[in-house]
């Protein structure tokens, strides 16, 4: 659970200049080359980064190199000799073991290299970690990203960081290559605090857009007026601008291509989860997130987890339907 001084950290955000370092971290590991991951570490490629990748899979691997990523067969032959390593990983117990394991990153990377890690898990995760990165003489920062997968693939990424302040203006260089945005949120764990928050928010209101939509379109509203009037009005968000849950409304959205290649629903259920347990840790009244976290579970015991979690449309649609 997040401590008290982390959530209570004044988060200063402040965005980034978009110039470059004279001293770039050009020699770089990327761990975990996912949907995410793949297209951050060619937007790395792109901007002239060197770039040498892991992922238990090999299919991942393979698309990667496609790209200009040399491929490595563990985190430790990743990470040997590179100036930087950046990861993004699917849960608190993978990031643990890839970094703090036997041949993880800390025990392997060379003194002097920098370690961001873009991952969305719990605060004490990177409390962990930064540490022990210290003693070895790394430098840390904890800096998960908003965005998603068309955010990773167009380099429009938001950073959010947390660690030292030198750590981030170091890792600035790369965190431009792969966004548009960059914030120091405050101290280690800072950040995941940021994302987890954004998260939740993004969550309810991906929830709250869908009901509102099925409810309109079910009294007779025609769906695109109806998107129209909201887009106009009070009710606007990220949800009804970019991200509208009904089909066939934004070309651009996951809905449009059969609530495929977005943020997956079992993702959104994990970090709901996680940012519910954060709150529970200072008694932080979340109803609205719990909410939101039972429905988006509900869609993944329907079988719709690897589905965008916009699919919450179709579970509400389908609950209102006449049996």
């Amino acid at each position: 659970m997040a401590s008290r001084s982390v959530l209570t950290t004044q988060c200063l955000f402040s965005i980034a200049r978009r110039s470059y370092s004279s001293n770039v971290d050009k020699n770089v590991a990327f761990l975990g080359l996912g949907n995410m991951g793949g297209f951050m570490a060619a937007n790395l490629v792109k901007k002239g980064f060197n770039v040498r990748g892991y992922d238990p899979s090999k299919e991942a691997l393979t698309a990667a190199a496609k790209d200009g990523v040399k491929g490595a067969n563990s985190i430790a032959e990743a990470v040997d000799g590179v100036d930087a390593v950046v990861s993004i990983l699917p849960s608190n117990k993978v990031v643990l073991d890839a970094y703090l394991g036997k041949d993880g990153v800390v025990n392997s990377v060379r003194k002097g290299a920098l370690l961001i890690d873009s991952s969305t898990v719990d605060p004490n995760v990177p409390k962990q970690i930064f540490p022990v990165a210290i003693n070895k003489g790394v430098g840390f920062t904890d800096a998960p990203v908003s965005g998603g997968v068309m955010g990773a693939q167009n380099a429009t990424l938001a950073f959010m960081a947390g660690g030292r302040k030198e750590d981030f203006d170091r890792s600035l260089p790369l965190l431009k290559a792969m966004g548009a945005k960059q914030f120091h949120c405050g101290e280690v764990g800072a950040g995941q605090v940021a994302k987890l928050t954004n998260n939740m928010l993004m969550g309810i209101t991906g929830m709250a857009t869908a009901e509102c939509m099925n409810m309109g379109i079910k009294m007779g509203l025609d769906p695109k007026v109806l998107l129209d009037v909201l887009n106009n009005s009070s009710a606007r968000s990220w949800s009804t601008e970019v991200y509208c849950p009904v089909p066939g409304l934004v070309p651009t959205a996951p809905s449009s291509r059969n609530y495929d290649g977005g943020f997956k629903n079992e993702l959104m259920v994990k970090d709901l989860e996680l940012a519910s347990g954060m709150a529970l840790g200072i008694r932080s009244p979340i109803p609205l997130g719990a909410v939101a976290t039972q429905l988006y579970r509900i869609v993944q015991s329907r079988g719709y987890g690897q589905k965008d979690f916009s699919f919450v449309f179709q579970l509400l649609k389908e609950e209102g339907e006449t049996k």
